[in-house]
């Protein structure tokens, strides 16, 4: 089927998304910043269910290494399967966390920024030289753009995925003429370890969540890994610019 790039997947939406491609026959090259363990035991998963996958370090703020990433891809292509182009991209690493917006700085406004927006933005660029035709992107943004919590600290966080939203329908336009299709999945609350753990350290708001979810559940992992690998499938072969969102339902008529 392919060789796909998976970011941020030491962990989380991504490593679950690493794992469904891979059983569903991709090649994954998935890639970390500070969780080498969490990718190399993401590799090792993987060949241990007899699919193959290669970990490469990415850090999405620090675009000025982009080059040698796509150097690095295209050397683990030619190597590992062998192979000159990718058949998907999912930009799915990234960060959480907010402060209230009296109190942010313009620091976390470039930080967030850059691994939200700009990151994804450029290595997207970087990357398409290597996208085949016919390929498929799937950008991980949020349903916090639509879904407005009350409480504060959201501001920058669904700001910038509200822009990979944007920048999601306008790519769809410019590459649809080599059949590339790019969607976007925003999840809803869903169990990884974003902002540093928060489901594990505020478990108590858990059950608030799930009173608000149609499905009476918190998200998991699986449960986006699913939707993506079905966009990047055949089976999503007539979806294209599109921004869909997996809660659950949340907070759904409400």
């Amino acid at each position: 089927m392919g060789v796909a790039i998976v970011t941020g997947g030491s962990s989380g939406i991504g490593q679950a998304t690493a794992f469904e491609i891979a059983a569903r026959g991709h090649g994954v090259i998935l890639t970390y910043n500070g969780n080498e363990r969490g990718a190399r035991d993401t590799v090792g998963a993987i060949e241990e269910r007899g699919g193959t996958a290669v970990a490469l370090r990415l850090d999405l703020a620090e675009s000025a290494r982009f080059p040698a990433f796509v150097s690095q891809v295209r050397d683990a292509l030619a190597s590992v399967w062998p192979a000159d182009r990718l058949t998907a991209l999912v930009n799915n690493a990234g960060l959480g966390g907010g402060s209230p917006f009296v109190e942010t700085t313009e620091e976390q406004f470039d930080s967030m920024g850059r691994a939200l927006f700009r990151g994804t933005y450029f290595l997207t660029q970087h990357v398409l030289a290597l996208l085949a035709d016919g390929g498929a992107i799937v950008n991980v943004t949020s349903a916090s753009v639509t879904t407005i919590e009350r409480g504060g600290g959201y501001t920058v966080y669904a700001a910038n995925k509200a822009a990979v939203n944007t920048f999601t329908q306008y790519l769809a336009v410019e590459l649809a003429e080599r059949g590339i299709r790019v969607n976007a999945i925003a999840p809803g609350a869903t169990r990884t370890l974003i902002s540093d753990n928060a489901f594990g350290r505020y478990a108590h708001l858990v059950p608030e969540i799930e009173k608000k979810t149609l499905l009476g559940r918190l998200g998991e992992p699986e449960d986006i890994a699913a939707v993506i690998a079905m966009l990047l499938s055949r089976d999503g072969r007539w979806i294209t610019g599109q921004i869909i969102e997996a809660s659950g339902g949340y907070q759904f008529g409400i």
